[in-house]
């Protein structure tokens, strides 16, 4: 397929690159593995045609490796719209620093006005170099700090989309639909883990326990808790749904209540009235629960 031009906005294009780059024009890995062309990204042998396999939550989730650089689209992969988490270029340093802290973030894409009129992203490092977390600067502008965006359609095959963003030295790009306006968000993090799995950094703390109770009638649990366990720790059946699909997870019971993976805040109801509310969660898979006994069962 051929690319679609770039819609980039000229703040975005003119923001700074990253001033650790020696050899900018160097290709980089993936542009040396799969060539820095569309063509060629598509005209990779698939290597690996195992099915697609039924996933720890119940939902079917393709295999990974490298085939997949072909086979997924961008689409397949974007953080949807509804959960960016971005900054208003007019938001002063200690907004900015709140929502670093708060999203637990390094990079953030940047907007003017609304999310449909990106200008850039912003870098954590270049805020703590430049200006510190302390006290309030009134010089401060995020215009001077941006670093560019990539703008890519939703069809875009992500193995083209991999090399593109290692050939640029730009570790996020926004999904833009038909008529401009943002559709989604992925970072390079994203695309690698559809070859390689999971990749878990400072910020995913693995707890010793799937499941630990915050309150009376209420517990926090990991959507890999083993469903037969959890139905023990609570003294509630939650496996007997009329449904012919057995599931073994908390996250595949709330997969098969909804019939979908549920948005972040989403509260799925159970028949037995146990409420499962989606703590953390992405467009593929569910992480983290909350899991509320109804008044009489806690009585």
């Amino acid at each position: 397929m051929s690319s679609n031009p770039d819609p980039s906005p000229p703040a975005a294009r003119r923001a700074q690159v990253e001033d650790e780059d020696p050899q900018p024009n160097r290709p980089g890995f993936f542009a040396r593995l799969f060539g820095t062309g569309e063509d060629a990204a598509t005209d990779m042998s698939l290597t690996d045609h195992r099915p697609e396999t039924g996933g720890a939550n119940g939902a079917t989730v393709p295999q990974l490796g490298m085939s997949n650089l072909r086979r997924m689209r961008v689409e397949d992969v974007m953080i949807p719209r509804a959960e960016i988490v971005s900054i208003s270029c007019e938001d002063d340093l200690a907004a900015l620093v709140s929502v670093f802290r708060d999203s637990g973030m390094t990079r953030l894409p940047v907007f003017d006005g609304t999310i449909d009129s990106p200008m850039g992203l912003v870098h954590l490092k270049d805020v703590a170099l430049r200006y510190g977390f302390n006290g309030v600067h009134a010089g401060f502008s995020l215009r001077t700090m941006l670093r560019p965006l990539l703008y890519v359609p939703p069809s875009m095959p992500i193995g083209v989309l991999l090399a593109k963003m290692q050939t640029e030295r730009t570790h996020m790009a926004l999904v833009i639909d038909e008529y401009g306006g943002v559709e989604g968000l992925l970072t390079i993090e994203d695309l690698i883990e559809q070859v390689i799995g999971e990749i878990e950094d400072e910020h995913d703390v693995e707890e010793a326990r799937p499941w630990t109770r915050e309150a009376s009638g209420s517990w926090l649990a990991l959507a890999r808790a083993p469903l037969h366990e959890f139905e023990a720790e609570i003294g509630v059946a939650l496996s007997e749904v009329d449904d012919e699909e057995e599931v073994d997870t908390l996250g595949g019971l709330v997969f098969l209540l909804s019939g979908r993976v549920p948005a972040r805040g989403e509260v799925v109801p159970h028949p037995s009235g146990v409420e499962f509310e989606v703590i953390d969660a992405d467009p593929r898979r569910i992480k983290r629960l909350r899991v509320r006994l109804p008044k009489e069962a806690v009585e």
